[in-house]
């Protein structure tokens, strides 16, 4: 055992605070499915942005971004565009808003403010509900494997094995360790709801920030007594055709891992992830924690702040911890043992890290920080999980007037039956690296082509995005059995076979009912190509204005993102002590900021808190409501 008492003492503590979390709010959970799924709508943007942030500093993605660092050096802050880590840039400055305002529960329930009621749009909804799921699934597995790797190192299955009445092989260990600690993310969660997720995360987000400034402080004391041996071109960030990093004579081990990530023609890498992050950005949040929080925030300018935030709090946080413990990592990497089954994991320098060099303690924070973001992941991810199931599954199809008991009852087995079949998948897994490759650039490539037609063009139907989904979704399932190398390669492949589904299923079909069309555009208000819908909405409204901000919003995506990627070398530049690049990057940033406060900020839309816009198509007496019938003939 690693730890010492006191370290001990503070995880428990932090264990024991977050289930008190959930019991504190069970009974407020319960009131109604918004309660439970959306915190009632009344949590404020602050909080939920803290929550955001602390959902996204999980415990696998910083692993795998302190890898990144060390072999990479600062070339590694383009590679989380694979997600891209961008895209709450889109958010903040227009996507945020236009999902907000559709006052839905989860993305599946959007399908039919875009498409109406139609068998047609079953199969749409259907589908979304079908890739909510295998995501939400596949990035609880990715947590499951990424927790049991790091507790691995504090805790030795050699002092634990006495224990177990069962033999594990050391290949399973992480996944027992993972099993164990997902049961306090499955307890508060489930019995919460989403206001205990965001309570949670702001005190997990405290913890974690903590821990961040003290390992920064640590790594500063280390870098100024030590001297840093790394490649040429370690140091910054600009990079040519090839990646052209030779670890040769300094760790020869390094440049066998940067073969097989297949990283070395980067230039082709970045064009192809940026190719594939703005069209992913453009698609929309996927159907996950993240597009939940935002349909959580009161209003729309609200779930603009909010996804603004998210970055501004997140990013120099967890970079600083990224960062200083990969100088720390290299600094003393003779004393960490890397090696398992005979060759090096490099997903285990942070753990290793952690245990070499933090104080007890301090140790003892940083775990239970970690472990928290773990959690709040976890938990955020479930919430999701559990919104499509019971609310675009069993309210839909199974039994549409239950009273909230039986909800509540669903939403605790819901929650069950997804952590249960996460693990299984979370053992089928070979590591942290590869689901996470399958997820960001396999299954999310076959997702994007509909997803942006959905927003963008008023001709594009339910039968469209269903067939775009399938056809992108099915051969991301696929492609992985019979082709080797990194899955982003062949997202054009993906990209290609999802857009003819999606334009072909639409001119099969015949276009979404006008009505249904008028309501989307005058409430949720995109640019894009609607032309002949903008023209009937003027015509029975002429005081209408069609949204006219789309150059000042790439604009301010332009900005965004500047500033977005100054806030990552900001903490780099801090803690490798390169203080010119520093104080250039800071200047960039507060200009940045000044120029966003002018386009962005200042410009914001005033929508207040509304009830959801009814639906053209829903049931009405035909007497009352002649549009119903001319519907329900259509």
């Amino acid at each position: 055992m690693k730890l010492a008492a006191v370290d001990i003492g503070i995880i428990v503590s932090y264990l024991v605070a977050v289930a008190c979390i959930g019991l504190l709010l069970k009974n407020r959970a319960k009131q109604n499915k918004e309660a439970y799924l959306l915190g009632g709508n009344t949590l404020p943007w602050y909080a939920l942005g803290l929550s955001n942030a602390s959902g996204m500093f999980d415990i696998s993605g910083t692993m795998w971004m302190v890898m990144l660092a060390f072999v990479y050096g600062l070339k590694s802050i383009w590679i989380p565009w694979l997600w891209p880590s961008f895209n709450q840039v889109f958010l903040m400055v227009f996507l945020g808003i236009w999902l907000r305002r559709s006052n839905v529960t989860t993305g599946a329930e959007w399908m039919l403010t875009r498409f109406g009621k139609t068998k047609s749009t079953n199969k749409s909804h259907a589908i979304v509900v079908v890739f909510a799921l295998l995501s939400c699934l596949g990035f609880l597995a990715y947590g499951f494997i990424g927790l049991g790797k790091f507790v691995e190192i504090f805790i030795p299955w050699s002092a634990v094995q006495p224990y177990v009445p069962f033999t594990v092989s050391a290949e399973y260990v992480p996944h027992i360790y993972g099993l164990v600690f997902t049961l306090f993310a499955v307890f508060y969660s489930i019995l919460g709801g989403m206001a205990s997720i965001v309570w949670a995360d702001v005190l997990q987000f405290a913890i974690i920030t903590i821990g961040s400034i003290v390992v920064g402080y640590i790594a500063i004391e280390n870098i100024s007594a030590g001297t840093l041996v790394v490649p040429e071109g370690w140091k910054t960030p600009f990079f040519g055709a090839t990646l052209d990093m030779d670890w040769t004579g300094i760790i020869d081990d390094v440049n066998t891992k940067i073969q097989e990530d297949g990283f070395s023609l980067f230039g082709i890498f970045f064009s192809l992830m940026l190719f594939k992050g703005v069209l992913a950005s453009l698609a929309g949040p996927t159907p996950n924690y993240d597009m939940q929080k935002i349909l959580s925030t009161r209003t729309p300018q609200d779930a603009a702040k909010m996804s603004g935030f998210v970055s501004l709090v997140l990013i120099p946080t967890r970079y600083l911890m990224i960062i200083s413990f990969t100088v720390l990592a290299l600094l003393n990497f003779e004393q960490l043992n890397l090696e398992v089954g005979g060759r090096l994991d490099y997903e285990q320098i942070l753990p290793a890290a952690i245990i070499n060099f933090a104080p007890t303690g301090i140790l003892g924070l940083i775990v239970a920080g970690l472990l928290s973001a773990f959690i709040g992941t976890f938990a955020g991810t479930l919430n999701a999980a559990q919104a499509y199931i019971v609310n675009d599954v069993y309210l839909k199809y199974v039994n549409p007037t239950a009273p909230n008991a039986v909800v509540t009852s669903m939403n605790y087995l819901s929650g069950i039956l997804v952590v249960v079949l996460s693990v299984v998948l979370g053992f089928f897994a070979k590591d942290v690296n590869s689901l996470l490759q399958w997820i960001v650039s396999g299954l999310y490539g076959g997702y994007i082509a509909a997803n942006v037609l959905k927003w963008y063009w008023w001709r594009f139907n339910s039968n469209g995005f269903f067939w775009g989904m399938l056809s992108g979704i099915t051969p991301a399932l696929i492609f992985p059995f019979f082709f080797d190398g990194l899955d982003l390669y062949y997202f054009p492949v993906l990209l290609l076979l999802s857009l003819i589904g999606s334009i072909v299923g639409t001119l099969a079909a015949p276009p979404t009912d006008m009505e249904t069309l008028k309501s989307f555009y005058s409430t949720v208000r995109p640019w894009g190509f609607w032309g002949p819908v903008d023209k009937l909405v003027k015509a029975e409204n002429p005081g209408f204005r069609e949204n006219k901000s789309f150059w000042f919003d790439v604009f301010n995506v332009i900005v965004g993102v500047v500033a977005q990627m100054s806030l990552t070398l900001l903490p780099i530049y801090l803690v490798i002590q390169m203080q010119t690049e520093l104080y250039i990057t800071l200047g960039v940033f507060l200009v940045c900021a000044v120029i966003m406060k002018k386009t962005w900020w200042d410009r914001l839309p005033n929508d207040s808190p509304t009830t959801p816009p009814k639906n053209p198509n829903e049931d009405k007496p035909p007497k009352k409501d002649p549009v119903a019938v001319a519907d329900s003939i259509h």
